[in-house]
């Protein structure tokens, strides 16, 4: 089973607006149009049993609204399983969490680069907390954003602080464990309970324009680096994702299933380890 754990959709009526905004930030090409149905043609296309969608709350006041339109799409099925979002200035923090788990979203999903935090701030410390004990899957945005040069609101340093100061927690680092600060990651993370996703790390990415100088360097984990923290964290701790729309299922799956691994790791990666995070 390939269980794509990290993606993104948009409502239809806004989707082809929430595209052209991000590229012209980003300067990088979608590989789908950033709906429901796009994302499944992609997951057809490419061989994906299951993705996750993950929301962003870029603001407090879309909390409930997003999700309640999680549950929603839960509810429809056809291959998409969306967690929920928190930001950490929501004031019924706490009261949402456990509406989350109750709507049995399964997990919530943080940006701190788009929220604004540090990961290692006291309001994403407490929202951790209550995460773990509700048995919530948290996953965050770590390392630099491709669209903000030079921020970064999640430093793996920021979240080995964040799990030495909270109680048991299942959190996924996107991003390999901190994008373009992989380094840091091997060096402070792989001791932690941390989990790592692959999306957006893996080989390079593609620009929208190929005139139009890159605004970050296109070349992203090559396969040593990759199989060398495979082996540093435990291949059980590595998830496959894609960031679709951002990243292409289909080249990712190529490029993971390309590598020299035993079929064991490589059936981890690609599914196994997610599907025993779903179902925990």
């Amino acid at each position: 089973m390939v269980i794509d754990f990290h993606a993104h959709l948009f409502p239809d009526e806004i989707a082809d607006r929430a595209i052209q905004k991000l590229t012209a930030l980003n300067h990088l090409q979608a590989f789908s149009d950033g709906t429901a149905a796009g994302l499944r043609a992609s997951m057809r296309a490419a061989g994906v049993d299951l993705t996750v969608v993950l929301p962003v709350a870029t603001t407090p006041q879309q909390v409930p609204h997003i999700n309640d339109s999680a549950a929603r799409l839960n509810q429809a099925g056809e291959g998409l399983f969306s967690f929920g979002c928190i930001h950490p200035d929501f004031s019924d923090w706490k009261q949402e969490l456990d509406r989350i788990a109750a709507l049995g979203l399964k997990g919530v999903k943080l940006h701190p680069a788009f929220q604004d935090t540090d990961l290692d701030d006291p309001r994403y410390l407490r929202i951790l907390e209550r995460a773990g004990a509700l048995g919530l899957v948290a996953v965050t945005h770590t390392g630099m954003d491709v669209g903000m040069p030079g921020l970064a609101r999640c430093t793996p340093q920021m979240a080995r602080n964040a799990l030495r100061q909270v109680g048991p927690v299942r959190l996924v680092l996107a991003h390999m464990g901190g994008w373009r600060c992989w380094e840091e990651a091997e060096e402070l993370l792989a001791d932690t309970a941390a989990y790592l996703d692959t999306s957006f790390s893996l080989g390079r990415l593609t620009p929208l324009n190929p005139d139009v100088p890159p605004k970050v360097p296109l070349e992203l984990l090559d396969q040593t680096r990759f199989l060398r923290m495979a082996e540093q964290f435990g291949a059980g701790r590595i998830l496959f994702g894609s960031d679709s729309p951002w990243g292409s299922p289909a080249a990712d799956l190529a490029w993971l299933r390309g590598l020299p691994m035993t079929e064991e790791v490589r059936t981890a990666i690609l599914g196994e380890n997610a599907r025993r995070l779903l179902d925990e």
